[in-house]
């Protein structure tokens, strides 16, 4: 990876989120979001040439979410299709979301393209979970598109599990495609039960997600308690710091971004860990998943 880093930090690293674009419903109205492209706007706004790859619908919510990704500045392959643009409601409990995901839209259509093609051919970083992988369209260009990044770029899995739309042969196949691993403390207990290791402790069960799929990096979040950085020779661990919380929409996609945009300018896992940590942080203190603050 020395290489890599070496390469990036002369240029602006490429980063791709894939996935669902959507709104938000939250109760004091809709923002413009999507784990992909929350991912994305993070990674932008610290400096990365990043990339949102989705669709959204010939509608008016598809013309106003548009209009509110470009004002970002990021760039975008999002698609008009004929299905409606993705939607998603949102209710809070003490700031924690719970979500209810509009099936059949706009993001369960994205189609691969020679531009999409060629685009993965020169990213540093793909981000993907298993929620876009719901519909055969969407999935088949995610795997299009792993089957064709550079050999050395990331691939991170954040598995981000939704209601019912996941099944261990999505998770495993995503596994086998990915080299960093991101999961919550709720969602390793399910992936546990699906591989048989309830056995295991939350370190050891993390120890062996990483040996099984050869795994540069496992990113373990534990809401307001703490998160974990593992690879193969290094444990990372630290204390969510206390703040005064919003709500924590989009929380986990800033701390991913924050994590792999210093790692590819070079920091060590230990720094970037907190620089991950710091972002979250900070996104916890607004509402939705963007915030204004480099």
């Amino acid at each position: 990876m020395a290489e890599l880093n070496k390469d990036i930090m002369k240029r602006k690293p490429v980063i791709i989120g894939i996935g669902e674009v959507l709104w938000d419903m939250l109760p004091s109205g809709k923002k413009a979001g999507g784990a992909p492209v929350n991912f994305v706007y993070h990674t932008y706004k610290l400096g990365a040439d990043s990339y949102a790859v989705s669709a959204v619908g010939k509608d008016d919510l598809g013309d106003e979410i548009l209009e509110v990704i470009n004002g970002t500045g990021i760039n975008h392959k999002i698609e008009r299709v004929d299905y409606p643009t993705g939607t998603v409601n949102v209710s809070l409990k003490d700031g924690i979301p719970t979500y209810e995901i509009i099936e059949n839209v706009a993001w369960d259509f994205i189609e691969i393209s020679d531009e999409l093609e060629e685009l993965a051919k020169r990213a540093d970083v793909v981000c993907f979970g298993t929620l876009a992988q719901r519909s055969e369209i969407s999935r088949n260009t995610i795997q299009t598109i792993l089957s064709v990044v550079p050999a050395q770029a990331y691939c991170i899995f954040d598995i981000n599990l939704r209601e019912r739309f996941f099944n261990k042969e999505i998770i495993s196949d995503s596994l086998n495609r990915c080299n960093v691993f991101k999961i919550n403390d709720e969602e390793l207990l399910v992936v546990k039960q699906m591989y048989d290791i309830e056995h295991l402790n939350e370190k050891d069960s993390c120890r062996w997600f990483i040996d099984k799929f050869d795994l540069k990096f496992l990113i373990l979040t534990a809401g307001a308690d703490y998160s974990v950085i593992m690879t193969p020779e290094v444990y990372s661990y630290i204390k969510t710091p206390i703040v005064e919380v919003v709500d924590t929409v989009g929380a986990g996609d800033s701390f991913a971004a924050a994590f792999i945009t210093s790692i590819l300018k070079g920091k060590s896992i230990e720094e970037a860990h907190r620089d991950a940590v710091d972002r979250s942080a900070l996104v916890c203190t607004k509402e939705g998943a963007w915030v204004t603050d480099n």
